[in-house]
């Protein structure tokens, strides 16, 4: 009796979590991914189960010798504990193993002439000594492949996708009880005199029904500090974009500074990228200068924070930390901004750089104040920053 095939959920997170420890880059989404596409494909055999993974799975070709490591050692029963334990016995590691990628499978009618063996291979001429060669069938979209590449490393057309893809990303910031009230008909909220007084002026002033309200909910003011220095200048593009679908969607307030502080809310509030964009530059005199950040952060507080747009808000800096301030300065502007804020995100797009460590200047000054810290380099990365925003 064959054994009774494994569930789409269990076994998406088993190879996800086995290829992640071999050092492939996959994520939580890319597991519930292969979930799915389980469900609507279910694979037949061996050879079906890997090209739905692959396809699933793999965004580049450099990725594939490491991937079909790991699938043959999860699929072929080469995976067992014992090579993580020093055991002389055990099985081969994953990856030093002999292993053959599987030919996908031929779903075309073998035409007259067309050659046994499908699709998988493709037969060389005389002059390669009919050597085999390997067809690739799947490859990452482009979309997949910029998700994961550094804003700093896109050509001209790259950057122009990206930022349209940017200005997409939807920011939403937990709600918080207002002031204001709403009627309801729920006994066990308090009683609304003002109410309750005028609906008793239709009864003679007999206050024949009681009007209970509840307090309304609304959502906490976003407001994002971006950076527009020379050291963020590789940034800068992707985060005003950033900064425009914010103040579209989210009707956030939005800041650059350099040297000096610009409120630049109304110049990015247009649909249109390029005009918005054309704008914010005309306001800011001091493009790619040098970074101040006790000065923007500080002016920012004392200009517009303590008048409300900063109470009870979530505040997002886009900043590599490279300033000309004192530290010092740096942290009591931070302490101030702290003291209004409901959150303070920090979005530093060198966290992303081997060995990264914010141990001296601005950054390290300002890093015990914040309630997250991200990297946001990336495509995927800006996910996080969303993720930070909406948390409570």
């Amino acid at each position: 009796m064959p054994d009774p095939p494994v569930a789409p959920g269990p076994l998406a997170v088993g190879l996800t979590t086995a290829l992640r420890r071999a050092g492939l880059p996959t994520t939580p989404e890319r597991a519930a991914g292969l979930a799915r596409a389980l469900q609507l494909v279910p694979p037949r055999d061996r050879e079906a189960l890997y090209w739905v993974c692959r396809v699933t799975l793999v965004s580049d070709r450099a990725q594939l010798p490491l991937f079909d490591a790991v699938f043959s050692a999860v699929f072929d029963g080469r995976l067992d504990p014992a090579d993580s334990r020093g055991d002389p016995t055990a099985p081969p590691a994953v990856g030093s193993e002999p292993r053959t990628r599987p030919a996908p499978p031929d779903r075309r009618p073998q035409g007259p002439g067309a050659p046994e063996g499908g699709v998988g291979h493709a037969g060389g001429g005389d002059d390669d000594g009919g050597a085999e060669r390997d067809v690739v069938l799947a490859a990452a979209s482009a979309e997949e492949r910029l998700r994961h590449t550094s804003f700093a490393d896109l050509t001209a057309d790259e950057l122009t996708g990206v930022r349209e893809l940017v200005r997409r990303l939807v920011l939403v910031t937990p709600s918080r009880r207002s002031r204001r009230t709403r009627p309801t008909r729920h006994g066990r909220d308090r009683i609304d005199l003002r109410r309750t007084v005028r609906s008793a002026q239709r009864s003679g002033g007999d206050p024949v029904r009681l009007v209970h309200a509840t307090r309304r909910t609304q959502p906490r003011r976003l407001v994002l500090l971006c950076d527009v220095s020379g050291s963020m200048e590789p940034y800068t593009r992707v985060y005003l974009s950033l900064l425009q679908g914010a103040v579209a969607g989210a009707r956030a307030e939005a800041f650059v500074f350099s040297t000096r502080l610009t409120r630049l809310t109304r110049q990015l509030a247009v649909r249109d990228p390029d005009q918005a964009l054309a704008r914010a530059g005309a306001a800011s005199s001091d493009w790619a200068g040098g970074t101040r950040l006790a000065a923007g952060i500080g002016g920012f507080v004392a200009t517009h924070g303590r008048r409300g747009l900063a109470r009870g808000a979530v505040v997002v800096v886009l900043s590599d930390g490279w300033a000309q301030d004192d530290p010092e300065d740096v942290a009591e502007a931070m302490r101030r901004l702290r003291r209004l804020a409901h959150r303070i995100v920090w979005v530093n797009p060198r966290k992303a750089a081997p060995g990264y460590a914010p141990l001296v200047g601005g950054m390290a000054a300002a890093l015990p104040l914040c309630d997250a810290f991200v990297s946001g380099h990336s495509l995927a990365a800006l996910e996080q920053v969303v993720a930070a925003v909406r948390e409570a």
